[in-house]
């Protein structure tokens, strides 16, 4: 397997190299009198850290995309690169961002501000959407289970939004890799913490997944979709850690102090059952199936298949 591309494992701030694509196209309406309209969603998504931004547009416009670049910049800073594929969108908001630079040669004051600050713009080959794999991945757990969740609900622009913002927070609060190697430390760095300093959290709410969506106000109807995108994609993402190989091979089998990730029922969203190994239990044949793991709540005993190693640097060189 070949490197990474510097970018990837250069240190940089926060989307100081990001990917962007247009993965989804979502109906945006509310009432029986309303007419529904397309909406599109944006996602950014850093090289460095895998952080994810995501804005919701009402059309795929040069325009368009530019106030939702604008936005990004304002919220997230001002990225030096920009990968994507050859959408047109992007590709005459080259052109709109290359004439801004160009008319600002009249004053030099500006010109020379401008150039310390002008954004490069990479596009992948046309038909290659392999060589954006980095935003093709945040595209899929973004874009298949979005599309399941909402399934024939109409939501207005606000709500949409306000289900996007909350859909990025799950994205941001996957664990990477642990923060260190104390047996006493249970906590995971996430993308989160490269963006507010901390592990994005959520006030706790009820499980509504029973509830019909004809029960529920719209207030409600939001949560039920978050907590429905959580169920899926945090599954899958679990699903995405655990090593299977074929029983002509062996896997490396979890040690002492190793930071897990508890495969549990009903965990509310944001939160990773996070702890470390502290004891491992051998079968007959000398196979571990069985751990104890350790957490802020106690020592549980779960076979091997209930937990999933957070991946250290070591694993991923």
């Amino acid at each position: 397997m070949g490197d990474l591309p510097a970018p990837r494992v250069t240190p940089s701030r926060p989307f100081t190299v990001t990917g962007i694509d247009y993965p989804v196209v979502i109906k945006n309406g509310y009432g029986r009198t309303t007419r529904t309209v397309k909406s599109y969603i944006a996602i950014f998504v850093c090289f460095a850290t895998r952080a994810v931004h995501i804005e919701l547009v009402c059309d795929c416009s040069t325009s368009t995309f530019l106030n939702a670049l604008k936005r990004f910049i304002s919220r997230r800073g001002k990225p030096s690169h920009l990968y994507s594929d050859n959408a047109t969108n992007f590709i005459g908001a080259n052109r709109e961002l290359r004439n801004l630079f160009k008319q600002a040669n009249f004053n030099t004051a500006i010109e020379n501000h401008l150039a310390n600050e002008q954004i490069s713009w990479h596009f992948i080959p046309p038909r290659s959407p392999h060589m954006g794999g980095l935003w093709e991945a945040a595209v899929k757990s973004t874009k298949g289970h979005l599309k399941r969740v909402i399934g024939n609900v109409i939501l207005n622009y606000e709500e949409l939004n306000t289900l996007l913002t909350m859909i990025e927070a799950c994205l941001n609060s996957r664990p990477l890799t642990p923060v260190s190697n104390d047996p006493a430390d249970f906590s995971a760095l996430t993308p989160g913490h490269f963006l507010i300093g901390d592990a994005l959290t959520s006030p706790a709410e009820p499980d509504l997944a029973e509830i019909p969506c004809n029960r529920l106000n719209r207030y409600q109807l939001l949560m039920k979709l978050r907590q429905h995108f959580w169920s899926r994609w945090s599954k899958e993402y679990l699903h995405q850690l655990q090593q299977r190989t074929k029983w002509t091979s062996t896997i490396d089998h979890p040690q002492e102090n190793t930071l897990v990730v508890l495969r549990e029922d009903n965990v509310p969203p944001l939160q990773w059952p996070l702890g470390r190994i502290h004891a491992v239990h051998t079968g007959p044949d000398g196979v571990i199936r069985v751990v104890s793991v350790k957490s802020a709540r106690g020592v549980f005993k779960r076979p091997i298949n209930k937990v999933c190693v957070v991946p250290m640097p070591e694993c991923t060189k």
